[in-house]
């Protein structure tokens, strides 16, 4: 299978069309709506919660965008629901409400968050949930095993590595040796065959996404661009990109 089209056709909000200073935050609805009105492609973040559903967020833990700050895996799904993003009358959602707001308009691009643990729950829910959606969806991960287990339970959506060169600075410390190792250019691809590559732009080019793409024919996805030169370094070499804080004009 290779990626579809509709993957790289347009570019791709990053947590949704989000602008703080005009309260629409990132990953909530609000985000949502203004990427669909703008025709742009939706990335999202997703975590677990503490009964097993997926919820829209990219934090493992409240405080940076809202009140509290229990870990989200502590938290059921409806406890979450419930949760308010600062300065905004919009709560946190589910995967199945994401779903429903847009319903097929643009392409969703799901992340998976992972604690490198091999938990599995949160895969299998957005598998469960994508079953029935029809609208186009592909899902990625930093995570290699959790790529594999893209590949073992959905087989037919388009699943990714989001990667960069180098594992070794803050979180990715905590990580073994051998974890890092296997992300570092792409050396788990024959075991996780991901349709796409979704690499830091900072770190482009790189070797190992530039044989992905020109080898092996995954598309390319750049992220974070935010700036004038990262769009002209991801115009160069990716196929598209995942965009923030500022409007795209084509």
């Amino acid at each position: 299978m290779r990626a579809p089209d509709w993957l790289t056709a347009r570019p791709i909000a990053h947590r949704g069309l989000h602008d703080r200073a005009r309260g629409v935050v990132e990953n909530m609805p609000g985000a949502m709506v203004a990427a669909v009105a703008g025709d742009f492609a939706i990335e999202v973040d997703l975590q677990l919660s503490a009964d097993g559903e997926a919820m829209v967020h990219h934090d493992d833990a409240l405080g940076r965008l809202n009140e509290g700050s229990e870990p989200l895996r502590d938290l059921t799904a409806a406890q979450l629901r419930r949760v308010a993003f600062k300065d905004t009358a919009e709560h946190m959602m589910t995967l199945t409400e994401l779903c429903a707001l847009v319903v097929g308009r643009v392409p969703l691009v799901i992340e998976v968050k992972s604690r490198f643990d091999g938990d599995r729950r949160l895969v299998t829910r957005i598998a469960e949930i994508l079953a029935a959606y029809t609208g186009p969806a592909a899902v990625m991960s930093f995570d290699p095993d959790q790529v594999l287990a893209l590949r073992q339970l959905i087989p037919g959506r388009p699943r990714g590595i989001v990667a960069q060169r180098t594992y070794d600075d803050g979180d990715w410390a905590k990580l073994s040796p051998a974890q890092r190792n296997s992300m570092r250019h792409l050396r788990h691809a024959m075991r996780t065959r991901p349709h796409f590559v979704n690499y830091r732009i900072e770190q482009l080019p790189s070797p190992a996404p530039w044989i992905a793409r020109n080898i092996f024919g995954c598309p390319l996805l750049a992220w974070t661009v935010r700036t004038p030169d990262q769009r002209a370094r991801a115009a160069r070499h990716a196929d598209q990109m995942v965009f923030e804080g500022f409007v795209p004009d084509s």
